[in-house]
């Protein structure tokens, strides 16, 4: 496992370094800043607090490249110590109940039928007369809406990881049977989580997460900065 990582940090900051960096996506959230690594002792104070075992993937990132930083979208969230408590640090990543992180991550989500049916159910402008009616309309919808979908034990087991803007977000699965898999959060678009899968439909683990995001930085940086 700790060989996967074996100069990423290094990658990292020499992309960083380079002169045409900032049109990789995402750039003005990170700036190519990666925190320090944890300690063991601070990771194990960290698992003990969340009383759970991170995947090996992620803990090993954690200990041999950062707690956070450059990466995906605008960043890897970062885990730090604030006060005497472990938290992870982002844009939602209080979505994330540290206190549910040792229970299983649902198998399923909500009953297709029943989502369905309240999309369905959303009200439409072109219905109501009055704007203040469909204005109340809406949002008597979109707290059912939300009371289903952000509903906490739907993310039991997880941590959200990184943002992608517009309040779309990627998860890390800490326990159960989709341990160390990312999922793509769709919810504030009306959709929902979902697996990502790669290109032979399998799913993404954090390690080919991160590495692949790494890579095509790479792909896009190195070859406009080697012909300057």
């Amino acid at each position: 496992m700790v060989d996967q990582w074996a100069g990423v940090r290094e990658r990292v900051v020499a992309l960083g370094a380079q002169s045409t960096s900032s049109e990789v996506f995402g750039f003005f959230g990170h700036r190519w800043v990666l925190e320090e690594p944890l300690t063991e002792d601070g990771l194990a104070e960290l698992e003990d607090q969340i009383g759970a075992r991170l995947p090996e993937e992620y803990r090993t990132f954690l200990l041999h490249v950062a707690a956070g930083g450059a990466g995906p979208a605008y960043g890897l969230f970062p885990v730090r110590r604030v006060q005497g408590r472990w938290r992870w640090e982002g844009d939602g990543a209080d979505l994330a109940n540290l206190s549910m992180l040792a229970e299983p991550f649902p198998e399923h989500g909500p009953d297709p039928k029943t989502l369905d049916e309240l999309l369905i159910q959303r009200p439409e402008e072109e219905d109501f007369e009055e704007i203040e009616d469909f204005d109340d309309a809406i949002e008597a919808w979109d707290e059912r809406w939300d009371a289903l979908m952000f509903a906490p034990e739907r993310t039991a087991g997880a941590i959200v990881i990184c943002h992608l803007g517009c309040a779309l977000r990627e998860w890390l699965v800490i326990s159960g049977s989709h341990r160390g898999t990312i999922w793509s959060d769709g919810r504030a678009d009306d959709s929902d989580l979902v697996p990502l899968l790669d290109d032979g439909g399998e799913p993404v683990t954090f390690a080919r997460w991160y590495t692949g995001w790494l890579e095509k930085a790479e792909q896009a940086v190195l070859p406009a900065s080697s012909d300057l």
